[in-house]
């Protein structure tokens, strides 16, 4: 196949140029770097079989020959980013979903969208299941994203319907692994750096909010098996085993040997953070006989390794 990644230097689409090529399909890359690196990138310069374009796909997006499928990865993803740049965030959210969009029915191409278990926003069912139509504030911090993404979620429909394209949405819970960005705010880069620093692990409100973590090799392989399927309704893909940030912050010290401890702070550093966050996984175990395979530990010491080099 020929395919085109928006987003293809970020952290998750740099993972997904590695999966393809990897596959033996031709991949463009295509970013404008406002949060992605092309460092991320920099082991594919020179194959004949991958391109990276700079270019912001809320602008109409050109592609020369071909294009079997598009994946549509380009989006501000962390809180930090998000809310530094919350115009670009609903930008790329809808007319950068519908540029990628128009592309693919050009082109006849398979489209997936790299939706979020953010449009669940602070969900009052648990765990969180694809039918389950979320608890979002369109007006508070968050929804910059939030409704950039159930909006991308609506449109890809509507194309799906209307238009007839073949669609894919998956809906991402929390996923680490190497190449995030240590600055991006997330709880998985902060603790590690925080750890691997020796200071103590910042947890903000008491510990008790919960997640799940998929490791990126877990998560790529969904999102393959996923493109690769028929299915055209949401579908989850993260990890089910939910812990405290908390627990989360004890394994991280452990793994990396810290001392330090944890600190406290009374306020959630970002207004509307969920309290809980856990995906049902039954649609994606049977449409994609998919779950993940890769526990906390291995991924994160994988992933503290990564960081380890940068530090």
């Amino acid at each position: 196949m020929r395919v085109l990644i928006t987003g293809g230097a970020g952290f998750l689409g740099s993972h997904l140029c590695d999966r393809f090529l990897s596959e033996g399909h031709e991949v463009i890359a295509m970013d404008n770097l406002i949060t992605g690196s092309t460092r991320n990138i920099a082991h594919l310069a020179g194959r004949k079989d991958f391109l990276f374009i700079w270019h912001d796909v809320t602008n109409y997006i050109y592609v020369d020959g071909p294009l079997d499928a598009v994946l549509h990865f380009a989006s501000p993803a962390s809180p930090v980013d998000y809310l530094r740049y919350p115009i670009q965030t609903l930008k790329v959210g809808a007319l950068g979903t519908h540029k990628a969009l128009g592309l693919a029915r050009a082109k006849g191409a398979r489209f997936l969208l790299a939706s979020t278990s953010e449009v669940y926003g602070d969900p009052k069912v648990h765990p969180q299941v694809e039918s389950y139509p979320g608890n979002v504030d369109p007006i508070g911090p968050r929804g910059v994203y939030d409704e950039a993404k159930r909006f991308a979620e609506a449109l890809t429909m509507a194309y799906h319907r209307y238009h007839g394209v073949e669609t894919r949405i998956a809906r991402i819970f929390n996923t680490y692994g190497p190449r995030m960005r240590l600055d991006d705010g997330r709880v998985v880069p902060n603790f590690i750096g925080q750890a691997l620093r020796g200071e103590p692990l910042t947890i903000y409100g008491d510990g008790t909010q919960t997640r799940s973590f998929c490791y990126v090799d877990d998560l790529i392989e969904g999102i393959y098996r996923l493109l690769m399927s028929d299915f055209a309704d949401p579908v989850n893909l993260g990890n089910p085993v939910e812990m405290s940030i908390k627990e989360f912050a004890e394994v991280v010290n452990r793994i990396t040997g810290n001392r330090a401890g944890v600190v406290y702070e009374e306020e959630s550093r970002i207004e509307g953070d969920p309290q809980t966050r856990r995906p049902d996984i039954t649609r994606a175990k049977s449409v994609l006989q998919w779950e993940p395979r890769i526990d906390l530990e291995e991924g994160l010491r994988r992933t503290i390794e990564y960081f380890r080099q940068r530090i």
